[in-house]
């Protein structure tokens, strides 16, 4: 599944909701420096969606606001 998300860093407070868009706004409290809130986009959408942190990629957007992610969901076997 793909998704476009807004991040939002340096918040006080870490959330993930879906806008009525469709988009989701991703807030995180690191900062957007030597990826430190991608990292902190990646752990937070893999707590939402219960996958690991492996399973959610970044497609587009590494120096942006607005990004693609990828979120794969494993089948156990």
């Amino acid at each position: 599944m793909r998704i476009e998300v807004k991040v939002k860093p340096n918040s006080k407070k870490t959330f993930v909701r879906q806008e009525d868009d469709g988009i989701w706004t991703v807030a995180v409290s690191e900062p957007a420096i030597e990826g430190k809130a991608n990292e902190a986009v990646i752990k937070a959408l893999a707590r939402e969606f219960d996958v690991p942190k492996r399973s959610v990629r970044l497609l587009h957007g590494e120096k942006g606001k607005n990004k693609l992610i990828e979120i794969s969901r494993e089948s156990s076997v």
